[in-house]
């Protein structure tokens, strides 16, 4: 059933993964490699495929612990290099970019809170059966 209440949480944290991608253009932390890029597509298909596999909610449990731990090292690494920027008058603005893992690490927490509640609801009805 794709109308279920996580199902609203995942996709806020796959839009937290797209925004990443078209704000976090503008920065590299490796060098040459689209690591951000790289890690928002990631994150992307993570999320669909979480979605799609509603039937599932272990596996689906499953992806949104690996998509919690890819935003939160996405989150640690952005906040180092917004550390490393300088600062004061020359580049008053720093950027916004640790601010979509961090909502797509609250979003996937209160998903699987939702599916985890499924899952229990399911083995009490199996339990009467």
């Amino acid at each position: 059933m794709l109308q279920r209440i996580q199902t609203v949480w995942i996709f806020l944290a796959i839009l937290g993964a797209v925004f990443l991608f078209v704000t976090g253009q503008d920065f590299s932390l490796f060098g040459p490699v689209p690591f951000i890029s790289i890690t928002c597509v990631a994150l992307v298909l993570f999320g669909f495929i979480s979605i799609l596999s509603y039937k599932e909610r272990k596996r689906q449990i499953l992806l949104n612990n690996i998509s919690l731990i890819i935003n939160a090292l996405l989150l640690g690494l952005l906040a180092y290099w917004l550390l490393t920027l300088p600062g004061g008058m020359n580049f008053p603005e720093k950027g916004i970019e640790p601010l979509f893992p961090l909502l797509s690490i609250v979003c996937l927490l209160i998903a699987n809170v939702f599916i985890r509640k499924d899952e229990r609801l399911v083995k009490s009805v199996d339990r009467l059966r």
